[in-house]
């Protein structure tokens, strides 16, 4: 019997918006040759790098807590893939002259962008909001850690990556995103989509959802959700 993949750690970054006709989120459909979930909507992530474990200057450290720096941790993954995936920058205005000094592992087109925006990466508006397990079945698996943040934080231009087609804002008010049908979504992306969505509308935070796979149905455990990311 063949042994389960170990799971990969992974992040990912749900943005969402007011439209003109109610929240809107960042997504883009996945190549349909890719190897993991292929042709479907997804929000920008990936896999931790290593350089992800580099503290960027101008943080606050997270306390020194192990869970609060793992978090930092996939928090810079989910800002370093989403600025790969679709050009966005998420952060806040600072002084000019002042940008932060990105790690050198860290892309040059990164760093170039937070510092022409002169904005440093807004940490303290990510929000955990959930986790998720791929199945064991899979032969790719990830362990990625969602995080909620506002979209008006969100600096591009906008542009399709290599990963990822058709990136853009789409209407998500009842969590179906319009006009993408019939099944523009696997089954952890629209659970994901529907928390984010009651968080955005201010439901408490104060548990975490992990979602992951029991044989073939899905499986939803809430824990005590005790972490905050800071500054």
């Amino acid at each position: 019997m063949t042994r389960p993949v170990r799971p990969r750690r992974a992040a990912s970054l749900i943005l969402l918006r007011s439209g003109p006709d109610g929240a809107e989120a960042l997504l883009g459909r996945r190549s349909r040759t890719a190897r993991f979930m292929p042709g479907v909507f997804v929000f920008p992530g990936g896999a931790v790098q290593r350089s992800d474990a580099v503290p960027w200057s101008g943080e606050t450290p997270p306390n020194g807590d192990a869970r609060q720096s793992r978090l930092r941790i996939s928090a810079r993954a989910a800002l370093r893939e989403t600025f790969e995936e679709t050009g966005f920058i998420v952060g806040r205005p600072i002084e000019a002259g002042a940008a932060p000094t990105l790690p050198e592992e860290m892309s040059a087109d990164i760093a170039s962008a937070y510092r022409a925006a002169e904005r440093a990466p807004a940490f303290d508006a990510f929000v955990p909001i959930g986790r998720a397990i791929t199945p064991t079945r899979s032969p790719i698996r990830f362990d990625a850690q969602f995080f909620l943040a506002d979209g008006g934080l969100a600096l591009g231009p906008l542009r399709r990556g290599e990963e990822l087609d058709e990136v853009g804002w789409y209407r998500v008010g009842d969590a179906s995103p319009a006009p993408m049908s019939p099944a523009p979504m696997s089954g952890v992306t629209q659970f994901m989509l529907a928390r984010a969505l009651e968080v955005w509308s201010g439901a408490g935070t104060e548990m975490m959802p992990l979602y992951r796979h029991i044989g073939s149905r899905a499986k939803i455990e809430w824990r005590p959700n005790d972490a905050a990311l800071g500054r």
